[in-house]
């Protein structure tokens, strides 16, 4: 949408070059729109855009820049401008409007012509219009997510009460009526027959009650580690945790955490063969630590071939979403540790 915006605004007005930016936190923006970019600053996938610092960043993150304002000196521009390529485009300022809607700051837009070191009153207006409208936009795209996720988890709340109300109580009651069944019979294989039906059953209630747990993690609402204590207790599991640093996440990154983890205890209560596990999470001021570790049978680990599971692969999906990576060290006999890093 951005991307195309940007196109129609640089086509129906004087301005010639665009780029916008969506900004994520202080340190960290991203350039999600740019149209007509001259040599210098398009050259190694924008290089000059992405990396550093600038004043326009600079007055948005300190709220200092609150319209559309006219760049006296630009550092992207000046260093892109003493790069490998030769710049013949006659860019050298440009301007800068926030994208916002009330309140809630998005991130900027920023326009540049060939040989205009400043821009008309009447520039700067038509580019806070715009920018009006595009701040508008994004809050309204924001909002149409929100909705799509708060309808997500509430279907999954259903499925999730669903199958507790349903098979979850008729495994209980197979569970029930096995058990009653050992102690009415005297023959030996009906005795076996029943015990067997009994232990299937309550493997199926365990697994149904993961299940439940992944659609519906219970805990998170008192915190994550409360979460993930819950669980492994559910599964059988006991954990040693040790934390350093702040657990304060966004909703997304701690549920993201839960479910890493959530995985990580599954695997080790179905394939390592032990009941222990430790938990280590590290926090610091640019990343996010998480290690699962066990001492259990372990894999075979080989970078050349599919990842052994679709559990390691839909956490190596998850963490890449995230903008993360994870690593499993592993190997037959010794035990498994996983590592997922996150940027925070």
């Amino acid at each position: 949408m951005l991307q195309l915006a940007l196109k129609k605004v640089l086509a129906g007005t004087t301005f010639e070059t665009g780029w916008i930016f969506l900004t994520k936190d202080r340190r960290k923006h991203e350039i999600v729109a740019q149209e007509n970019l001259p040599a210098s600053l398009s050259q190694n996938a924008c290089h000059y855009l992405t990396k550093g610092g600038c004043w326009c960043l600079t007055k948005f993150h300190n709220n200092e820049l609150e319209k559309a304002s006219n760049i006296i000196e630009c550092q992207r521009i000046e260093l892109a401008n003493k790069g490998e390529d030769t710049d013949e485009s006659g860019i050298t300022h440009h301007a800068t409007v926030p994208l916002q809607s009330g309140q809630e700051r998005f991130g900027l837009l920023n326009v540049a012509s060939p040989n205009t070191v400043r821009f008309s009153d009447n520039d700067l207006a038509l580019l806070e219009s715009v920018a009006f409208q595009l701040g508008s936009a994004i809050k309204r795209i924001l909002l149409t997510k929100q909705e799509q996720e708060m309808a997500l988890v509430q279907e999954r709340n259903r499925l999730a009460r669903d199958l507790h109300d349903s098979v979850n109580q008729l495994l209980f009651s197979v569970t029930l009526t096995s058990r009653a069944g050992v102690e009415m019979s005297d023959e030996v294989m009906v005795k076996d027959t029943f015990r067997e039906i009994q232990n299937l059953t309550q493997e199926a209630l365990t697994e149904m009650r993961a299940l439940i747990w992944q659609l519906r993690p219970k805990g998170l609402e008192t915190g994550l580690l409360e979460a993930i204590k819950g669980y492994a207790e559910m599964l059988g599991l006991k954990l040693n945790i040790k934390v350093s640093g702040v657990l304060q996440f966004s909703s997304k990154i701690e549920e993201s955490l839960f479910r890493l983890t959530q995985e990580a205890l599954n695997n080790i209560r179905k394939h390592a063969g032990v009941t222990t596990a430790d938990i280590i999470i590290r926090v610091t001021h640019s990343d996010i630590l998480l290690v699962i570790k066990d001492e259990g049978r372990g894999f075979s680990v080989d970078s050349s071939v599919v990842l052994p599971s679709l559990g390691l692969q839909s956490m190596r999906d998850r963490t890449t979403d995230l903008g993360g990576t994870v690593d499993w060290v592993s190997d037959i006999g010794k035990g498994t540790e996983i590592l997922v890093r996150l940027p925070y």
